[in-house]
C-alpha cells in the first residue's frame, strides 16, 4: 500500500516576495522546485542552482552587464554581487559594515558551492545514475531548496533598493508606479470602442524610447527637487 504524502506543503517564500508579475519563466522554475521538494528530491538540487543561475543572469542584464557562458555558478554569483549596492551610502562606518557583509556573502557562496557539489551528485536530471540507486530525502531538499531562496530574495531585494541608472538600465512598468501615475494624472484614458488602456501603460508598450527619456527628466526633477528641500531644511535650522 502507497503512503499518503503526508509532507507539508513547501513554499519559496523569499523568491516569491521579489517575483514580478511577468518573470513567466523564473515564476515556472519557483513552481517547479516548491512541487519537487516533496515528490523528487533530488530534482530539488538541479532546480536551486537553476534558481540561482536565473536570478543572477536576470540582474546582470537589467544592469546592463554581460556574463560570460564559461562562468560557473560561484562565478556568477560573485559577479553579480560585484555589481550591487549592498551598503546605504554616507552610512557611519561603511567599510566595516561592508567587511561584514562580505563575510555573509562569502556564507552565500559557500552554500552555493554546496548545492553545486549535491546537484552533481544527487541531482535527478544532471546525470544517469544506476536504477537502484537511493534519492536523499525531503530534509536534504529543503536545505538546498531554502538556501536558493534565501539567496536570490537577498539579491533581488539589494537590485531593486539601489536601481541602476541610465541607458543599459532595463524597464519594469510595474515596478515604476510612481512615474507611471505621473503620467497617467496629465493625460486622458486611452478608448478603443469599449476597451480602456492607461497612457503609460500604451507609452511603454509602444515607444519606450520615449518612456525612458520621460522617466529621466521625472528622476532629475525629483533629484532637485529633494536637494533644494534638504538646502530649505538646513537654512531653517540655522
Amino acid at each position: 500500500m502507497v503512503k499518503a504524502n503526508t509532507t507539508p506543503s513547501f513554499v519559496m517564500a523569499g523568491a516569491r516576495e521579489v517575483l514580478a508579475t511577468d518573470a513567466v519563466y523564473f515564476e515556472q522554475q519557483v513552481i517547479a522546485i516548491e512541487k519537487a521538494v516533496g515528490e523528487n528530491p533530488g530534482l530539488s538540487f538541479d532546480l536551486a542552482k537553476t534558481l540561482i543561475e536565473s536570478a543572477c543572469k536576470t540582474i546582470l542584464k537589467d544592469r546592463g552587464h554581460e556574463c560570460d557562458s564559461a562562468w560557473d555558478l560561484p562565478r556568477l554569483l560573485k559577479e553579480t554581487v560585484g555589481k550591487l549596492q549592498v551598503v546605504p551610502e554616507g552610512l557611519d562606518g561603511a567599510a566595516d559594515v561592508a567587511a561584514s557583509l562580505k563575510k555573509t556573502i562569502g556564507g552565500l557562496q559557500t552554500a552555493i558551492q554546496g548545492i553545486c557539489e549535491l546537484r552533481n551528485t544527487q541531482g535527478f536530471a544532471s546525470h544517469g545514475k544506476d536504477a537502484y540507486t537511493e534519492q536523499l530525502d525531503v530534509v536534504q531538499a529543503q536545505l538546498a531548496a531554502r538556501a536558493a531562496d534565501t539567496i536570490v530574495n537577498f539579491l533581488f531585494r539589494a537590485h531593486r533598493h539601489y536601481p541602476v541608472d541610465g541607458p543599459s538600465r532595463r524597464l519594469v512598468y510595474r515596478e515604476l508606479t510612481d512615474f507611471n501615475e505621473w503620467i497617467d494624472e496629465q493625460n486622458q484614458i486611452i478608448r478603443i470602442f469599449t476597451l480602456e488602456y492607461k497612457p503609460s501603460e500604451v507609452l511603454f508598450g509602444i515607444d519606450q524610447e520615449a518612456y525612458r527619456d520621460l522617466l529621466t527628466d521625472y528622476e532629475a526633477k525629483d533629484d532637485t527637487e529633494d536637494q533644494t528641500g534638504d538646502t530649505d531644511q538646513e537654512g531653517g535650522a540655522a
